[in-house]
């Protein structure tokens, strides 16, 4: 059941996306509904990180639908969404400009920005450090500084491109602090990982990937524990790479 005045749920319907003669996704269709996290697995090449950018609009489908359950409203879906990669692209400013950047985008004054991203800034604990160059942070920092962009536009979704992938431990459970937090105040979470004691952590569901179909959506603890594919089982023990 949607709630009022929100994007979800999402529907999608017999997606597939061609790149040249190489289709990476084919016939793929479910439905996210608003509450815990989203996680996306499943082998290298399975197709992960594309489904996530169709879903975010950065690419369009050769075929299928996405549809959001967007009520009738002067906000569009796209100012209600956010998206962070693996890489986070940061300015030539200081910590608390990238985070302010956005929000000026988006049409906030600069004094109503710049609160806005403190606030953002204080969530990811990178408060201290506002009049830093942002690039001269860490990797795990910088992560944290792009979430808190992200967090400051008050998406109702974020999609989340396999966060920690280039991350320490340490730095990883920062993300995953932030994640949990960011999810336990409402933010729908849809996020890929190839860390699956990660999504252990993280899920409420998991979605599986294989060979650019989707073979399973399934609360995380039943996922866990009883994969209903083959494929899933392989991968769930390590077996299955591509």
């Amino acid at each position: 059941m949607r709630l009022p005045d929100s994007i979800l749920p999402l529907l999608v319907e017999g997606l597939c996306y061609r790149a040249g003669a190489v289709e990476i996704l084919r016939d793929v269709g479910f439905t996210l509904e608003a509450g815990g996290p989203s996680l996306v697995i499943g082998p290298n090449g399975a197709g992960k990180s594309v489904l996530l950018r169709l879903l975010h609009g950065l690419l369009a489908p050769s075929a299928g639908r996405i549809h959001w359950g967007a009520p009738e409203g002067n906000v569009p879906v796209a100012r209600r969404q956010a998206m962070l990669f693996q890489r986070p692209v940061l300015l030539r400013r200081s910590v608390l400009a990238n985070a302010a950047y956005p929000l000026r985008l988006a049409g906030l004054g600069r004094a109503e920005a710049a609160a806005r991203a403190r606030e953002g800034l204080a969530l990811v604990g990178l408060e201290g450090l506002a009049e830093r160059p942002a690039r001269r942070l860490s990797g795990g920092e910088q992560q944290r500084l792009a979430l808190a962009r992200a967090a400051a536009l008050q998406p109702e979704v974020l999609f989340l491109d396999e966060p920690c992938a280039n991350l320490d431990p340490a730095a990883t459970r920062a993300v995953e602090e932030i994640v949990a937090t960011l999810a336990a105040r409402g933010t729908k979470i849809v996020m890929t990982t190839h860390d699956l004691g990660q999504a252990r952590r993280l899920a409420a569901e998991v979605l599986f990937l294989h060979q650019g179909r989707l073979l399973e959506q399934a609360p995380a603890e039943a996922f866990f524990a009883g994969p209903a594919t083959a494929e899933a089982r392989a991968f769930l023990r390590g077996e299955l790479l591509w």
